[in-house]
């Protein structure tokens, strides 16, 4: 991991464009700049283990990170790929709990972290975002929910079928204009 010193303006700039913070006046964005960093993450580079102290909410600047678990036999589930404007950590930025899982950059990838205490802290102090982040964290859970539900109530190949019919033509014929 490597440390990118970037301009407040584009720490700006990330954090208006990101919906947990595009509705925070620019006094109080300007006080979470003073407090995020840009870090540079080579393929293979693990970004937190599952398990260790939260360093902040990630959001995905550029490139791709897997979400994974192991089992006790040592087997690799990705929970999920990630890749520019996602984020990541969310529950544990805002609890102080420890990190729930695995990230690995799948490619050099571009990552600002934001500090939890600060997190905490304008939760605390900003009613309307304790709000906002109440509703992603609600809308998270339903997701998972339902990608629970998928897995125990239907076959692998009900699932596929699901997921390609799902998918964005773009995705499915990349040589099509």
């Amino acid at each position: 991991m490597k440390l990118i010193e970037v301009a407040n303006i584009e720490k700006l700039k990330t954090l208006r464009n990101n919906p947990y913070f595009d509705e925070l006046p620019d006094d109080v964005l300007k006080d979470i700049t003073a407090h995020t960093q840009m870090r540079e993450y080579e393929r293979g580079d693990v970004l937190f283990w599952e398990g260790d102290p939260c360093a902040g909410l990630h959001i995905i600047e550029s490139g791709s990170i897997k979400l994974y678990r192991v089992s006790p036999q040592g087997r690799q589930y990705i929970i999920a790929v990630m890749t520019a404007g996602a984020t990541c950590n969310e529950v544990p930025a805002f609890d102080g709990g420890a990190n729930p899982v695995n990230v690995e950059a799948l490619e050099t990838s571009h990552v600002w972290v934001i500090e939890p205490r600060v997190l905490r802290a304008l939760v605390l102090s900003n009613p309307e975002f304790a709000l906002k982040i109440l509703s992603k964290f609600g809308k998270n859970l339903r997701n998972l929910i339902g990608k629970v539900s998928e897995m125990a109530f239907y076959q692998v190949t009900h699932r596929l079928a699901r997921l390609i019919t799902e998918m964005p033509v773009e995705e499915l014929h990349p040589h099509l204009p």
